[in-house]
């Protein structure tokens, strides 16, 4: 039987490489975002290779996020596997000077977008005693690096999420784990360094960092194991990095 899978901030990064992914080995997919123009860029290039719906909408409205659940096609409301992808990083502040208006982005985003969307998620899941729900999470999860602060908070939460997930969810035969990449060339530092492309580069340069398409593959690699194995927890970095403030460079 075909499985459906639901990943959320899939437009670009680990989200766009696991659609791609999940596409090649034949898996259902519901891909969301907010940015239509690369959802309808998705829908065209996957949709090849196997039923694809997309949904425009932000995570971390609540509003939106139940209105899209409620009125999801009849065939397509039974998910088995929730990718909750959908995560940001602004600004690279001490904590005496960050911007609020960034710390609420973060926490709306990273933490009540993920918890928005498993809500609306798991019941379809309980009804019929199976699923697999993957939080991507980070080393910023693990460790608390400088400057890190509200990051690293937003993503400690979603570590303890995932293991309250696990433990609520287990008396429904309903698997639950995360993955926490270190350091992968994505948009994502852009965002973080708010469009200082240069700033940005410069995370990537000297070693060779994890690609969005390595993450995806061991995503894959998960969901695809036996009902009776559940990868849990699952730390990756590439080989130059050793933990979140020790990195080898050229």
């Amino acid at each position: 039987m075909t499985k459906t899978a639901l990943i959320t901030g899939a437009t670009s990064g680990i989200g766009r490489a696991t659609a791609q992914e999940f596409a090649k080995n034949g898996i259902r997919l519901i891909l969301t975002g907010r940015r239509t123009d690369r959802l309808d860029e998705l829908k065209k290039e996957l949709g090849e290779q196997t039923e694809v719906l997309t949904l425009e909408f932000d995570v971390s409205d609540r509003e939106k996020v139940n209105e899209v659940f409620e009125n999801l096609p009849q065939d397509w409301k039974q998910i088995d596997i929730l990718i909750n992808n959908a995560g940001n990083a602004h600004g690279l502040s001490s904590i005496q000077d960050g911007d609020i208006d960034d710390w609420d982005k973060m926490m709306d985003i990273n933490v009540k977008g993920l918890l928005y969307v498993s809500k609306a998620v798991i019941p379809s899941m309980i009804e019929k005693s199976s699923g697999h729900i993957i939080n991507i999470g980070s080393i910023a999860g693990k460790e608390v690096y400088p400057n890190g602060n509200v990051y690293c908070a937003s993503k400690h939460a979603v570590d303890a999420l995932t293991q309250g997930m696990r433990i609520d969810l287990n008396a429904h035969g309903i698997k639950v784990g995360a993955v926490h990449p270190g350091l992968v060339e994505t948009e994502f530092s852009e965002v973080r360094f708010k469009g200082d492309t240069v700033r940005a580069k410069g995370v990537y340069t000297g070693y060779e960092p994890l690609k969005p398409e390595d993450i995806a593959d061991i995503i894959y690699f998960i969901v695809s194991r036996p009902y009776h194995v559940n990868i849990a927890d699952l730390l990756v970095f590439p080989t130059a990095q050793a933990s979140a403030t020790v990195l080898k460079k050229d």
